[in-house]
């Protein structure tokens, strides 16, 4: 499964099953990430680097990356391997035909699945680490998604996530969203626990979800760290981080979707307003914001 919106302050639609998650994932979703591929996987660098180092990938792993994306951290868990063998797991064709692309100019020991693992049936005892960088946070029943993933793990087998902490401690969303709220119609908050970026913010409920799918050893960890969304010189129009940034937020965030329906100048306030709070954060190095993570371990 596609790791749903970093960027989206709820489910890009209705929580009610996975079905809306595969449906904007094989279309607005999935196509938008496609064609920022790049910009995605130097943004998420940072947590990346780190939730691959915690998962302790051994060069013998059969390892299940869920919700693959365009490929990244499953192309980075095979350059790991040497016997074993890296399978990305994803709802989205389009991300997917972009992750074949990418891993097919290598001899790199992968394949990818078009999959909702949440009900996939998945072969029993074949892998050795599931693995997911913001890819578990979407399914409609947690619990019976990750008793479903936990089937393919072997005896020994492990689980490695990282998931978004509360919104509020992620300025590089939660900063330019209040700004842009300030001039726009705020969207219906979500349900408590309901499926979206920020549904695992709370430590308690992951690891009642995953002892409840039959999971042991749990630990969570934070991990906070800085994402750079506008680097200097990175812009498609021109060379500032600011467009950069405000590239990012509108083209893969949830800004053009929450400003759909608002009339030409209440969008064009909201925008001031991003511009603004993102240019009080630009340094040498771009325009940098904290994120906070949710490192996850289990045994199965």
């Amino acid at each position: 499964m596609s790791g749903a919106d970093p960027a989206s302050p709820a489910s890009p639609a209705s929580p009610a099953s996975n079905a809306d998650q595969i449906e904007y994932w094989n279309s607005t979703g999935g196509d938008s990430w496609t064609r920022n591929q790049q910009k995605l996987d130097a943004v998420l660098a940072p947590v990346s680097d780190q939730v691959l180092k915690d998962a302790d990938i051994r060069p013998t792993d059969n390892v299940l990356d869920v919700g693959c994306g365009c490929g990244d951290t499953t192309l980075a868990i095979a350059a790991r391997l040497k016997t074993g063998r890296a399978i990305g797991a994803d709802i989205s064709a389009p991300m997917l035909a972009r992750a074949k692309d990418r891993a097919g100019s290598t001899k790199l020991p992968i394949e990818f699945i078009q999959a909702d693992v949440a009900t996939y049936s998945l072969e029993p005892g074949t892998v050795d680490l599931v693995f997911s960088r913001f890819g578990v946070m979407f399914f409609a029943d947690p619990t019976a998604a990750f008793a479903n993933i936990r089937k393919s793990l072997s005896a020994n087998g492990r689980l490695t996530f990282a998931c978004w902490r509360d919104m509020t401690e992620n300025d590089w969303m939660f900063r330019p969203l209040a700004a842009a709220l300030a001039h726009i119609t705020p969207p219906e908050p979500p349900a408590p626990g309901a499926p979206g970026p920020f549904a695992f913010a709370d430590p308690d409920r992951v690891r009642a979800i995953l002892e409840g799918a039959g999971f042991k050893n749990i630990t969570i960890t934070p991990f906070d760290t800085k994402l750079t969304l506008g680097a200097p010189g990175a812009a498609a129009s021109n060379d500032s981080a600011l467009a950069d940034a405000l590239h990012f937020l509108t083209e893969i965030g949830p800004f053009s979707r929450l400003m759909a329906d608002e009339p030409a100048e209440n969008k064009n306030k909201a925008m001031a307003a991003v511009e603004s709070e993102l240019e009080t954060w630009s340094g040498p190095d771009g325009i940098q914001l904290a994120a906070a993570c949710w490192i996850v371990k289990a045994d199965a």
